[in-house]
């Protein structure tokens, strides 16, 4: 007898060759776990409760609303597959039900990781780019995360109004955060129960332990702590024993049919390239939406994996490089002492290769990089100019990216949806031409980005792909031509 992911799959196929998700497919369990502001917990509980669930045996699909690197890769950690960003403002609708149908396909249960606060998104006072956007597009269960510190019966208040600010979000239950003592818990609990008709499914108790340590990014990445697993594993037994994950399994697993959709990202494909690109990865070099990565696997192109702070060189026949962001700024002493792999880009630049680079990639291919400590570090030379560590952060938010010129990415005229995040500023000689015009969405006023030459593009403008597949057909065939 055929098990359930193998139904769902035949499923699948039938309708996806008419381009459409249909409302008869199987539920996906899904839970969304949301905060009421940033920095209450969700990163926490999210993570400790993949953790516990996957001690139970599921298998857990991560994602994270928003444009965010960082927890996606300490999702990867505690689940062993990729985590994927859902974002309400970069993407349509449907690509957003795309995405999250191509990622669950082998998995039990999907733990999807809210931004900021719940009704928060892009600074034009819509919903585009919030949790509460996500929730509704993805008909979900919403469990919103409140940290209890110096409240008591305020508690109920503060969820009545998330309650009813928009009552097409089903907030199905509540999880506390810094909760100092079970007379604590009690006091909170019963005030949202009796004044709000929501669960309490628990709590996670104050634990200077547990806390993930941050920089000037966000979290550091799973990739660079040695505790990460240990502290992971930590939360999940204090949230099996706090929380209750059973009823939390049961409203995740309640009829929530994923909603119809056309297929316009992974879809069936007429052309297909054959040469291998090569993907900077490391502790320096690790923003990548894994979707990207994906979407150019499906066009035919093989990707090969490089470390440009430990390798001698890059891999041999590739006719592209990918060096996405991440922290070079941190690895600047040793990426600079790598003589042998900066070498290398040069040679593969010098024959024709295709480079394309995202924030610290960019950083990277430059002349120099100056550091937080004003120390000058020598980069690849690929560009001119350098990059200098600023003491405040230098831009940040979602964007609307207009092309100047011809470029890998795309064509001049041609228009998309980008992010940027960084705290660097960039140095270069006066009259560079630029390949983007970028206005940060909501600001009237516009600054160019993006370094580039026939075969090179760096810019800060961070690309999520799904924004428009057509930006990863033009990169390939830029490579293709080369």
């Amino acid at each position: 007898m055929p098990c359930r992911i193998e139904i769902l799959i035949s499923l699948i196929i039938s309708y996806s060759k008419k381009g459409l998700m249909n409302h008869m497919l199987p539920d996906f369990p899904r839970i969304l776990i949301a905060g009421t502001h940033s920095g209450v917990g969700k990163t926490t509980i999210t993570l400790g409760l993949m953790s516990a669930l996957m001690e139970k045996g599921y298998k857990v699909q991560g994602f994270k609303a928003g444009p965010d690197y960082i927890d996606p890769l300490h999702h990867m950690a505690v689940t062993g597959r990729p985590s994927r960003n859902l974002d309400t403002w970069l993407m349509s609708r449907d690509v957003c039900l795309e995405l999250f149908g191509h990622a669950f396909m082998d998995s039990d249960i999907a733990v999807i990781e809210g931004v900021m606060g719940l009704y928060d998104g892009c600074l034009d006072g819509t919903e585009f780019g919030s949790t509460a956007h996500l929730a509704r597009i993805l008909n979900m269960p919403v469990i919103l995360v409140m940290d209890a510190k110096g409240m008591s019966r305020s508690a109920g208040a503060v969820i009545l109004g998330y309650k009813h600010f928009d009552r097409e979000v089903k907030i199905q239950g509540v999880i506390l955060n810094r909760v100092r003592s079970e007379r604590h818990y009690t006091s909170l609990r019963k005030s949202i129960e009796e004044n709000c008709n929501i669960p309490v499914l628990g709590y996670l108790p104050f634990d200077e332990e547990i806390a993930l340590p941050e920089r000037h990014l966000g979290l550091v990445p799973s990739v660079e702590q040695e505790f990460s697993k240990s502290t992971y594993r930590k939360i999940g037994n204090i949230l099996s024993a706090t929380v209750d994950i059973d009823v939390l399994l049961s409203i995740a697993s309640a009829p929530n049919s994923l909603p119809a959709f056309e297929r316009t990202v992974f879809r069936e494909i007429d052309k297909r390239f054959h040469f291998r690109i090569a993907v900077a990865s490391d502790e320096a070099f690790n923003f990548y939406y894994q979707d990207n990565l994906d979407l150019l696997e499906l066009y035919g192109a093989e990707l090969t994996y490089f470390s440009p702070l430990y390798d001698k060189y890059i891999p041999a026949d590739i006719k592209g490089l990918y060096i996405g962001g991440g922290f070079p700024e941190l690895h600047a002493a040793l990426l600079a002492s790598n003589t042998t792999m900066k070498e290398s880009i040069r040679k593969a630049h010098k024959k024709g290769a295709i480079i394309y680079g995202e924030c610290g990639g960019m950083m990277y291919l430059l002349e120099h990089l100056v550091d937080f400590k004003g120390k000058t570090h020598e980069m690849c030379g690929i560009l001119k100019g350098a990059t200098r560590m600023e003491n405040k952060r230098q831009g940040l938010g979602y964007s609307n990216v207009q092309a100047m010129h011809d470029n890998l990415l795309c064509q001049k005229g041609d228009v998309f949806r980008a992010h940027e995040f960084h705290w660097s500023s960039l140095h270069v000689p006066e009259g560079t031409s630029y390949a983007y015009n970028v206005s940060k969405y909501g600001d009237k006023t516009s600054h160019p980005d993006g370094l580039f030459t026939d075969r090179v593009l760096a810019a800060y403008t961070h690309v999520h792909f799904a924004t428009n597949p057509n930006l990863a057909r033009h990169f390939l065939q830029t490579i293709e031509r080369a």
